[in-house]
C-alpha cells in the first residue's frame, strides 16, 4: 500500500515557502539504504546512499547519483520506505565537484558536503564546522 503524507509548513517550496525541501527516506529494497533527495530546479535531485548519513567527519559516505524525482515523491511512503527526516536545506557553496549544504530537519540542522568523484558517485561529508544547536 503507498501512503503519500500531506506536506507539512516546514517542507519549503511544495508548501508555498521559499526554502527548498529535502527529505531522507529509509529504503530497504533491494537491500537497506537511504535516498537523500534536495529539491532544485522543480524535482528532487536525489543521491542513494547506501550506509546512511555520516555521523563523523573523518568518515565519508559514498552518495551514488540516481534519477531524478519529482516532487510529489517528497511525502511518499510505502511498505518498503520511511521517511527518516524531511525538512528545508540551503546552499551554502557550489562549483562543478562540490555542494556544501545545510539539512535543517525535524532533529536539528546539519552541514555536509557532496563531493562529485566521477561519473555517478559522490562523497557525502560531514564537515567540522557544523551550525549553532
Amino acid at each position: 500500500m503507498v501512503t503519500v503524507r500531506q506536506p507539512s509548513a516546514a517542507l519549503g517550496t511544495v508548501a508555498g515557502m521559499t526554502e527548498p525541501a529535502f527529505v531522507l527516506h529509509d529504503h530497504r529494497k533491494p537491500r537497506p539504504h537511504f535516498d537523500l533527495r534536495l529539491e532544485e530546479g522543480g524535482v528532487l535531485r536525489s543521491w542513494a546512499v547506501p550506509r546512511g548519513m555520516p555521523t563523523d567527519p573523518g568518515r565519508n559516505r559514498l552518495a551514488v547519483a540516481v534519477p531524478d524525482h519529482a516532487l510529489d515523491h517528497l511525502t511518499y511512503t510505502d511498505s518498503d520506505k520511511s521517511i527518516a527526516d524531511i525538512g528545508w536545506w540551503e546552499e551554502e557553496d557550489r562549483n562543478d565537484k562540490r555542494l556544501v549544504f545545510t539539512l535543517h530537519g525535524r532533529n536539528g540542522s546539519d552541514r555536509y558536503a557532496l563531493i562529485h568523484t566521477g561519473g555517478e558517485n559522490w562523497l557525502l561529508h560531514r564537515t567540522k564546522d557544523q551550525p549553532p544547536i
